[in-house]
Order: structure tokens, then C-alpha cells, then sequence
């Protein structure tokens, strides 16, 4: 048998153990998980089993995890769609990338195997992440990132969120105009006012001059093959499309791709080919991102916004202003945490701000003495003194959130720097109000003197997806990136969901005692988010930023914030590997009397609304109101591990973790 004849049957054999470890997958994606990487023996055989994808843990159906409902809005941003219980944390060498998709994490591993950089492989996941899951990101929607640089030892935080067309006003997304008070139909989100600038693709281009090694071009090479060769639909799109299914039939487009010809949603391992997406990602890998913010592309992003087709009404959108895009460069948000510092995304992302915040209240509490009980792969179940604890914390940090962090180039905060609402002394003041033996409810914010700023109700965040990903070389990049709800704006055009982002603006510009609110609308400016990308450093002996031990991260709407939260308390107070961390029970609070303790986990007992599960019943006994809504949040989260890295992907969705395995 000559060399090609033995790679290819060793191949079908890597192929064939594959669709047994991944049952779920069918063969279909067995066969894109594996294309492209046999084309010989010795190197490129290293390659494709460095990214080898295998099964983790043994799925539960969400259907069985609990009684009670399975989708809040309010809280679980997407359907849930189960648990893989028992999941166990990946050991890599050199480089480790984790996405919510197993297709989408193949990719990028094999940008990073074939010597790629960390800005290389998130282009190539992303491209991906558009089509095998649509309703959380795509080119259509935007995005943050941190950005570290091994040989500078810089953090770059990039800014691709979406902004408000230029002719936009204050009442944009609760009035259809000030002669028709009105509220925009179908709804602000189904509407053309939902639909913001897209950022993530600008955004990536930026990355990809800064950081880059791989060609462009070549990065976009693994998404046009599967639009053009076709994928298999997973399980949790094929969930998603049948709970989206009526909305997604108002746009022609949507209703061809996503639904079959009787109406009924396409179910999980339909292939589905995207030829307009192939054209699509053909000409931005061609020509740049002017291919998407100028030109033909361009012009229908707009068509489709402003179009009043089934009595929607139309955005405001110009062509102009997706040729003004801009992305910004931000200064990341760092603080420290006992022995370490957390740098996370500034406003108009609060995420960085509010985990720092909760963080530095939890500093004040010895929460290493409060492990959680019966540790196992799936993280154990926590104490209820540490739910009370970190619950209590957020709502305080939630509180300054909600009333004091928007877009900066608009609303600037308290004392116009990012450490006034960090200061280590006003952090101490805010845990001084935490009675250990009751909750508090609702939280009030901070004083920081004469602000006129109201806090009006709080619009709700949806879903999301995120990528964490280390190269070889020892740079480091955590984006979160989404189209906002599932489906976005439920506009397709030209292949790619359009995002329904302007949606996380609150509606009503001013306060019920007419103060405006900082995260209104207004004509350019970014709606606040919830994103919370994360590195996480070793403190030096003299207290300057050390070596690089973690990058994490995830979507879930203005829950993103706890999940990211209970996943640094897991890694950096309990001991946790990172596994552990990210499939722990996912608890926590927003400022709101609700506590959520995620019922899709086996600890929890969600049945009768968790009347019968101890922890549960302990909280209400402190005064929590406590909802075990199954959690839906898509955590990942790298840590370092010697000369080598630990991983963990989010048992909730359908992620893992690849790279060349130890």
C-alpha cells in the first residue's frame, strides 16, 4: 500500500472512531471534522489527531433535567438544550481553543496547528460559528475582545459592538415615530429598529492587522467549504430553529433556509447547503471587510433593515453609516483579586467593570473556607453561605451597573475612570452591607454625589457565543461575539443573520422621575452589554502583572456576568481545574430578589420548583427568591498547567476544547 493509500485508510479508521465518540454528530459532520486534514502521512497526520475531536461526558436531555419551565428570557437568553454530566477538563502542550461548537473548534485548531496565531484562529472559528450556529453570532452581529501579545506583554481590548444609525432619536425603539406613538411592529426586536451597525467583522480585520500571521484570505477558506459542501444541523440549532420557527417565517429568507416548505422546522442532521453565505465570505476574503461595509453587500444589509416588508417597521439605517463603522481600542479594565489580576472588557461593555466589582466586594469574605460539598467532575454542589455571599455581591455591583455604565464615548462614569466604582475602600463599604443571614433583595447604587443619571428597568440581554483560544507563541485572546437573541433581528440577508443588538438599549430614554438614563438611545452611540471576556495573571512579587494563567468567558445575555463569576471563584478560591468550574452549578443573582440556581444540573433537584432540594430550600430560608430555571450559558475557560494548558467547555451546549493534546 503506497503512503497516500495508508493515510487515507488511516484516515476513514480516525473517521470511524470518531462517529462512535461523537454519537450525536452523525456521520455527515464526522466527515467535515475530518476533511482537509488528510493529505499525507508524518506532519500533516500529527495535525489532524493534535485536533482530533472526541466525546466528553454523557448528555442529559433537557427534558429530564427538571419539571419546572426550561426558557426565561430574563435569564436563559437560549432554549435549553441538557448537561453532559461528567465531562472531564483537556490537556494541551502549546495551544488550546475552545468554541461552542465542535466544527467551529476544529477549525480554529487547525489554523493554530498549522502555525497560526490567536487573532488567526478566532477569524476562522467566527466565519464557522455563522453558519453551525446562527442564532448566537455571525458576521451580521458584533463583538468584544482581549487581546494579550506574549512579546509585548500588552492587552489590547477591542470594541466591535454594534451602534445606532446617525438619524436614530431617544424614542427610536419604543415609538414607530413622535406623529405615531406607537410601538414598532411586529415588536422592536422583529422590526427594522432592532438591527444596529454590525462591528465584528471590522473588528476582526483590525485583530488580524495587529496580531496576524496567516493570510487573510486563507482563514475564511474552511467556512466556504461548508457553505458550499453543506453541514449537518445540530441538535441545539435544530432546538432553536423549532422554538424560533414562527418568527423566523415573517423573513422570506429565514423561512427558505431555516424552515421546510409545509412551515415546519428543519430537524437536527438536515444538511444545509448556504451558497449565498459561500459568495458571501468569498468576497470579504477577497476584498477585506470594505467588501461587507461598502458595495453590493452593503447596500442589501440596508435594503433588508428599511424594508416595511409584512408590516414591519423599517430601520433607519443608511449606507453611510456602514461605511463610518469604527472600531475602538479600549484601555481593558484590570484589577486584582487576592493573589491575582483579572482584566476584563470596558464599557460600553459592563462586563469587565461588574465581575471586577463583585469580585473585589468577595475579596472581603474568606470564600476558600466555603468549598462546595461532594466535589466530582461535575463541580459539586455549592454551599449555600457561598451562594448567599457571591449572590449578595453581584447585586451590589449590579446596582452600580445599572445606573452608572453605558457608552463612554456618550455617558462617562463616576469620576470619569473605570476605578472609581473599583476603589478597594468603596468595595469594602459595599461588603459591609451584606447581612450574612438574610438577603437583601434589591440593592441600591453607590453615592458618588450629584449624577444625573436615572435607572429605569432594565432591558433584557440575550444570547451570545464565546471563543477562548492560546497559540503557541503565548498570545491569548477570550471574544465574546453574538447577534444578540437567538436569531438576531430574524433578518437574513445574503446568507447571515442580521442582529436585533439595539434591543439592549433601554427603551425609554428617561427614569420614572424624568432623569435620562445612560444607556438610552442616541444617533452612534453603542447599547451597553453584558460581555465579559476574561484574562486572568499571576501578580509579580512587586505587584505588576505576571505571567498568563487563564482566559474564559461566555454568552448568556446580562447573566454572562455570574456565569463568569462562578467560574473564577471555581478556578481561583475552590481549587477547581477548569472543567469543574465551567460545569458547576450555575448560580447567582442580577439586582432583582431572584436567585437563580441552574436546574439542568444533576446536583440540583429542580423538581416542584426545587421545594425538595436542601440548598435551595436554605436560601429561601435567607430570604432568596430562587428560580431553577435550566441554565443555558456557554462557558469555556483555559488555564495554564505547568508548561502546558487545562481546558473546560460548557456541558449546557455543544462545545469542546481542542489542541495538541498531552
Amino acid at each position: 500500500m503506497n503512503n497516500r493509500s495508508e493515510c487515507r485508510e488511516a484516515g476513514l479508521k480516525s473517521a470511524s472512531m470518531r462517529r462512535t465518540r461523537i454519537p450525536w454528530i452523525g456521520a455527515a459532520a464526522v466527515l467535515l471534522l475530518t476533511a482537509g486534514t488528510v493529505t499525507g502521512c508524518s506532519s500533516d497526520q500529527a495535525k489532524a489527531d493534535s485536533c482530533a475531536a472526541v466525546s466528553n461526558g454523557t448528555p442529559v436531555a433537557a427534558a429530564s433535567a427538571t419539571a419546572g419551565p426550561t426558557k426565561d428570557l430574563s435569564t436563559n437568553p437560549e432554549i435549553a438544550t441538557g448537561y453532559r454530566s461528567g465531562m472531564t477538563a483537556v490537556r494541551t502542550k502549546t495551544y488550546a481553543v475552545s468554541t461552542a461548537n465542535p466544527v467551529s473548534t476544529k477549525a480554529a485548531c487547525e489554523v493554530l496547528s498549522n502555525g497560526g496565531t490567536a487573532a488567526d484562529a478566532l477569524i476562522a472559528a467566527q466565519m464557522v460559528l455563522g453558519l453551525v450556529e446562527p442564532q448566537a453570532s455571525g458576521i451580521g452581529g458584533g463583538s468584544f475582545m482581549l487581546y494579550y501579545d506574549a512579546n509585548t506583554k500588552n492587552i489590547d481590548a477591542y470594541d466591535g459592538r454594534e451602534v445606532a444609525p446617525a438619524a436614530a432619536t431617544e424614542n427610536y425603539l419604543r415609538w414607530v415615530s413622535d406623529a405615531d406613538q406607537t410601538v414598532p411592529k411586529p415588536n422592536a426586536r422583529a422590526s427594522g429598529r432592532s438591527i444596529g451597525i454590525p462591528g465584528v467583522l471590522r473588528m476582526l480585520e483590525l485583530a488580524h492587522h495587529d496580531h496576524g500571521k496567516t493570510a487573510w484570505k486563507d482563514l475564511f477558506d474552511p467556512a466556504i467549504k461548508l457553505a458550499d459542501g453543506g453541514f449537518p444541523i445540530s441538535p441545539r440549532m435544530a432546538s432553536q430553529i423549532a422554538d424560533s420557527a414562527k418568527d423566523l417565517a415573517v423573513d422570506d429568507n429565514a423561512k427558505a433556509y431555516f424552515l421546510n416548505p409545509d412551515g415546519t422546522a428543519k430537524k437536527a442532521g438536515t444538511v444545509l447547503t448556504n451558497p449565498a453565505m459561500a459568495k458571501t465570505l468569498g468576497a470579504i476574503a477577497t476584498d477585506g471587510a470594505d467588501a461587507f461595509y461598502t458595495g453590493a453587500i452593503a447596500q442589501d444589509i440596508v435594503a433588508a433593515a428599511t424594508a416595511a416588508s409584512g408590516g414591519r417597521t423599517p430601520s433607519v439605517m443608511t449606507t453611510d453609516d456602514l461605511a463610518k463603522y469604527q472600531v475602538k481600542k479600549r484601555t481593558a479594565v484590570c484589577s486584582t483579586y487576592r493573589t491575582h489580576q483579572i482584566c476584563g472588557m470596558p464599557g460600553p461593555s459592563s462586563g469587565g467593570i461588574t465581575v471586577a466589582a463583585t469580585l473585589g466586594i468577595l475579596e472581603n469574605f474568606d470564600l476558600s473556607a466555603l468549598k462546595p460539598d461532594n466535589i466530582d467532575r461535575n463541580g459539586g454542589k455549592p454551599k449555600a453561605d457561598a451562594v448567599h455571599l457571591i449572590s449578595e455581591a453581584e447585586r451590589l455591583a449590579y446596582a452600580d451597573r445599572d445606573k452608572y455604565i453605558a457608552d463612554p464615548d456618550f455617558i462617562p462614569l463616576p469620576g470619569d475612570v473605570q476605578q472609581t466604582l473599583l476603589d478597594k475602600a468603596y468595595l469594602k463599604k459595599r461588603a459591609a452591607l451584606i447581612d450574612r443571614n438574610h438577603s437583601m433583595g434589591t440593592a441600591q447604587p453607590g453615592d458618588f454625589g450629584p449624577v444625573p443619571l436615572g435607572t429605569g428597568p432594565q432591558p433584557p440581554e440575550h444570547g451570545t457565543s464565546h471563543i477562548s483560544v492560546v497559540d503557541k507563541y503565548g498570545n491569548a485572546a477570550s471574544m465574546t461575539t453574538t447577534v444578540e437573541s437567538a436569531f438576531g433581528s430574524f433578518h437574513i440577508v445574503d446568507g447571515f443573520v442580521l442582529n436585533n443588538q439595539l434591543t439592549d438599549f433601554n427603551a425609554s430614554p428617561v427614569a420614572a422621575d424624568g432623569t435620562p438614563i445612560a444607556n438610552r438611545v442616541q444617533p452612534g452611540k453603542r447599547p451597553r452589554s453584558s460581555m465579559s471576556p476574561t484574562l486572568v495573571f499571576d501578580n509579580a512579587l512587586d505587584g505588576s502583572r505576571g505571567q498568563l494563567v487563564g482566559v474564559l468567558g461566555s454568552p448568556g445575555g446580562a447573566v454572562i456576568i455570574q456565569f463568569v463569576v462562578k467560574t473564577l471563584v471555581g478556578m481561583l478560591d475552590w481549587g477547581l481545574d477548569p472543567q469543574q468550574s465551567v460545569s458547576q452549578v450555575a448560580f447567582g443573582a442580577a439586582n432583582t430578589p431572584v436567585t437563580g440556581i441552574g436546574g439542568e444540573h444533576p446536583a440540583i433537584n429542580a423538581t416542584d420548583k426545587g421545594d425538595h432540594d436542601p440548598l435551595v430550600q436554605r436560601l429561601r430560608e435567607l430570604g432568596h427568591q430562587v428560580s431553577v430555571d435550566q441554565q443555558s450559558s456557554g462557558l469555556s475557560a483555559l488555564q495554564r498547567d505547568g508548561d502546558g494548558w487545562i481546558g473546560g467547555a460548557d456541558p449546557r451546549r455543544e462545545g469542546i476544547v481542542l489542541g495538541d493534546v498531552r
